[in-house]
């Protein structure tokens, strides 16, 4: 992973948080509107876009265009554009556009800083709660309305106490789908349709356990950043690096997390 000194970190994270600042400007105006339009991405099911995610992600592209030009995108709406210094702003404009579009604050603005061993930095960002939740580089930080806290993931050791979150019901392949009961029949509360938001309260310490699949990588790296620096453990659901996508299993301890992926392994 690179190694940047705390001058060169407090510059990033700067950006990261111009990344936000804009993202939710151009977002905001959209939220709860009723003249909303989405459109479906997909030919069959149903993946919608609005004018809000490609407003912020093309706001955040020009804030990076003046900041950072060397660094290379990836980003939901535009993909990937190639840099030269070997480091990539990983962005998810919205992230649960379903929850956008139905009124509900589950969904954020996901922003990484990554290189090729996976996120350095990453934020999971609510403007319309005003929360933001950062974390790497030296950061494990909640800020949200009257505060200002440090992140730390949950003490739950003993899966059948935990409280696990997941985004589908009906969550990847049939086998994937089979794994997941496992876990979710061994657990104490089992609760979906969260988005991003639900990383962001495993990282808070308010959760134990976050399971999904058909990732990709901008739904992810954010996320890794933020919960592994409030002290949680991420992988795949084959105890690998999880930042290319596909599945994920999020823990708020290494002891949790063993145990889910045993039952996910099957």
């Amino acid at each position: 992973m690179t190694r940047f000194d705390d001058s060169e970190a407090a510059a990033l994270w700067a950006v990261a948080e111009r990344l936000a600042d804009v993202a939710g400007d151009a977002i905001l105006p959209y939220f709860r509107s009723r003249n909303l339009i989405a459109d479906n991405k997909q030919i069959s099911g149903f993946d919608p876009v609005t004018k809000a995610d490609r407003a912020a992600e093309t706001a955040m592209r020009d804030v990076l265009a003046k900041l950072r030009p060397g660094d290379g995108i990836l980003g939901e709406e535009f993909g990937a554009i190639t840099g030269t210094s070997g480091l990539t702003w990983v962005l998810d404009p919205i992230d649960g556009t379903r929850s956008f579009i139905s009124g509900t604050p589950t969904w954020g603005v996901l922003i990484a800083l990554s290189d090729d061993s996976g996120p350095v930095l990453g934020m999971i960002d609510q403007p319309y709660t005003s929360e933001r939740f950062m974390g790497g580089l030296g950061r494990a930080r909640w800020f949200g309305p009257g505060r200002d806290e440090h992140l730390s993931t949950r003490s739950t050791t003993d899966l059948a106490a935990a409280t696990l979150f997941s985004t589908f019901p009906e969550i990847g392949t049939p086998n994937e789908r089979a794994a997941f009961e496992r876990v979710m029949n061994a657990v104490n509360l089992t609760r979906f349709g969260c988005d991003c938001y639900a990383y962001a309260l495993l990282a808070a310490g308010q959760i134990d356990l976050v399971i999904e699949a058909g990732l990709n990588p901008y739904d992810v790296h954010g996320p890794i950043a933020v919960i592994q620096a409030a002290g949680g453990t991420v992988t795949n659901w084959e105890g690998g690096p999880a930042h290319e996508g596909g599945t994920m299993l999020a823990a708020a301890n290494q002891t949790l997390h063993a145990q889910a992926l045993g039952l996910l392994r099957g």
